[in-house]
């Protein structure tokens, strides 16, 4: 069985070899994560012993789960334990878990009328969703679509969008996105 120090004593590697597989150099690290260069050096070198605060960034820079910064064993269930969150008339089950990059959701919509809201929105970033069950009312800037079960959208979210269910039935779809979209859709309501 590892120790904490054992534990701790292998970050410093791990960090150099990934910052360096991304062809990476450390004040560009520093710029990415808000860490000076000389922290990001300490660390690396085990001469700084990190700390949660540190290796949150580290690991969205990288796009690694934080389990792969301290190698952490594996906790021998695969499974995502979701967990839903409801937000303005949504239901969004997250199916993923690790740190950063993209995200997948099942996200389900209320039925036609029942949204919180239909104004349009806008927000850096590209998202994909793909049908499941029901029909779906794209709006994208100036267009209006219906897409049905098996029918896959992917867009610019720079353009303003809404999607909600097209009818009396809630509409059901898997849906892409990154951090941005993620924030997007998931920030607090603004009441």
């Amino acid at each position: 069985m590892d120790t904490s120090e054992d534990v701790l004593a292998g970050v410093g590697p791990r960090l150099r070899a990934l910052r360096r597989a991304r062809g990476t150099t450390l004040a560009a690290l520093a710029n990415e994560t808000g860490l000076t260069a000389s922290t990001l050096s300490r660390l690396e070198n085990g001469k700084l012993r990190p700390t949660l605060e540190q290796l949150l960034p580290l690991a969205r820079a990288h796009d690694v789960p934080l389990d792969d910064l301290v190698a952490a064993p594996p906790t021998g269930d695969p499974r995502i334990h979701l967990r839903p969150v409801r937000r303005s008339g949504l239901v969004m089950v997250p199916l993923t878990r690790r740190a950063g990059g993209v995200q997948a959701y099942k996200v389900i919509y209320p039925p036609a009328g029942r949204s919180a809201t239909t104004k349009l929105q806008t927000h850096e970033g590209y998202e994909w969703f793909y049908v499941l069950n029901g029909q779906v009312r794209f709006v994208l800037g100036e267009q209006e679509f219906l897409v049905g079960v098996g029918e896959a959208v992917e867009f610019d979210t720079r353009v303003p969008h809404w999607i909600g269910s097209a009818d009396e039935r809630p509409a059901e779809l898997l849906t892409l996105f990154g951090a941005q979209g993620e924030r997007a859709h998931l920030a607090p309501s603004r009441r």
